[in-house]
């Protein structure tokens, strides 16, 4: 079986220009053949897709969600108190609206007893529709850090986190996420804003700790992320050879280099502050949420364009499933980052190339070619002149199989 998209215009991945009147021929779950109308072959019994002017694009990558939740404002009543098999039913679901909103591959950091890694499976299985998924598991945390909720000493909570205090808990907690499934190794290197009882410029892991986990991942081809806002953490989880920084709140221009030289890459979720400042605690959020997002709002955008100025690696990522930060919404980001003086082909760069190479997935994703899965969307109107297009994506095809047309 197979399909000739046709009355196109391609933004493939690459960087390179727009190709109008372009042809994007799929066989079976792969890209066959990409060129312009009258320059490319195929069989005449493939059935052919009229997109009327459409911009196509790669399938999008969302680097940083936590599919069990979406967008509730006390997340703490998910993880506590909602039966792991709702919570499970509900992922699915989150899911499938962040496929359909052309985000054909997400990345999970963080979700309660290992629903994540059941959830790629299924999908993988082809049991219910979904993205692709790398995934976490549980997050490495210290005892009272960000990963650690505060409970009373009666009441014991174990779905959430790995809880770890030295290097060697550290490397046995990240062997054990392995051995459960997880494609990253996640580890809090700071406090956090959703985190009642620390700060976010707070350390937490020191550089033993991550250098013992990351070791562990990265012996067996696996990735390790580091949620890391505060500079001396950061500063930790870069020495320790973390492979990306989640938030990155408070970066400095020493460890901006670092990141450069090391190829270390940002996710700078800017969704999930924007969101908690916008909606507050009127509608919910805890107010201790709601005053360090206040206190660190203005520091993060600074931040983030700090880093991509300076050639830092950016990926999309969203944070979805924090507070009023809904999945299938998760093309905010990319506005955002353009919004903050972003060039347009480079957020899209970030939800594509630089977002399959991030999860060491640049073999099968990341750009329309001959050869890759085919992974593809498409919008109406020209992305780079209105980024704000991929928020209303119309078509969406993964592994060669229509889902949205």
């Amino acid at each position: 079986m197979g399909y000739v998209l046709k009355n196109l215009n391609l933004i493939d991945g690459t960087g390179g220009p727009v190709v109008n009147n372009a042809v994007v021929v799929v066989e079976g779950t792969k890209i066959k053949a990409v060129g312009k109308e009258g320059e490319v072959e195929y069989p005449a019994d493939y059935e052919v897709l009229d997109l009327g002017g459409k911009t196509v694009l790669p399938g999008m990558v969302e680097a940083h969600v936590h599919i069990g939740m979406n967008g509730e404002p006390a997340m703490e009543t998910i993880m506590l108190k909602e039966t792991l098999p709702m919570t499970t039913i509900k992922a699915s679901v989150y899911a499938q609206k962040d496929l359909m909103a052309g985000f054909t591959t997400i990345r999970t950091m963080g979700d309660k007893g290992f629903l994540d890694v059941a959830l790629k499976r299924a999908i993988d299985a082809g049991i219910i529709d979904g993205p692709r998924m790398r995934v976490s598991g549980q997050i490495l945390s210290i005892t009272g850090g960000h990963g650690d909720i505060a409970l009373p000493p009666e009441v014991t909570f174990t779905g959430w986190s790995a809880i770890v205090d030295s290097p060697d808990e550290a490397r046995k907690a990240a062997r054990y996420q392995l051995k459960m499934g997880a494609d990253i190794v996640k580890m809090c290197a700071t406090g956090g804003v959703m985190s009642e009882g620390d700060e976010p410029g707070s350390p937490q892991l020191n550089e033993d700790e991550m250098r013992a986990a990351i070791y562990e991942a990265h012996k067996v081809g696996k990735k390790a992320a580091a949620h890391a806002q505060g500079t001396k953490g950061i500063k930790d989880a870069v020495k320790a050879g973390i492979d990306s920084i989640e938030h990155g709140i408070f970066l400095d221009d020493e460890v901006v280099e670092m990141m450069r030289e090391k190829g270390v890459y940002l996710v700078a979720t800017l969704s999930a502050p924007y969101n908690i400042k916008k909606y507050g605690v009127e509608a919910g959020i805890p107010d201790y949420a709601v005053r360090k997002t206040e206190q660190v709002i203005d520091a993060h955008g600074a931040s983030f364009m700090k880093a991509y100025r300076a050639g830092v690696k950016i990926a999309v990522g969203t944070d979805a499933g924090t507070p009023f930060n809904r999945h299938g919404e998760n093309a905010q980001e990319l506005e955002m980052m353009v919004q903050a003086g972003v060039k347009p082909m480079d957020a899209i760069l970030a939800a594509t190339k630089w977002g399959a190479d991030l999860l060491g997935m640049s073999n099968i994703i990341g750009t329309i070619e001959a050869g890759k899965e085919a992974d593809i969307i498409a919008v109406e109107g020209n992305p780079l002149e209105n980024i704000s297009l991929l928020k209303d994506v119309k078509f969406v095809m993964k592994a060669g199989k229509i889902y949205k047309n």
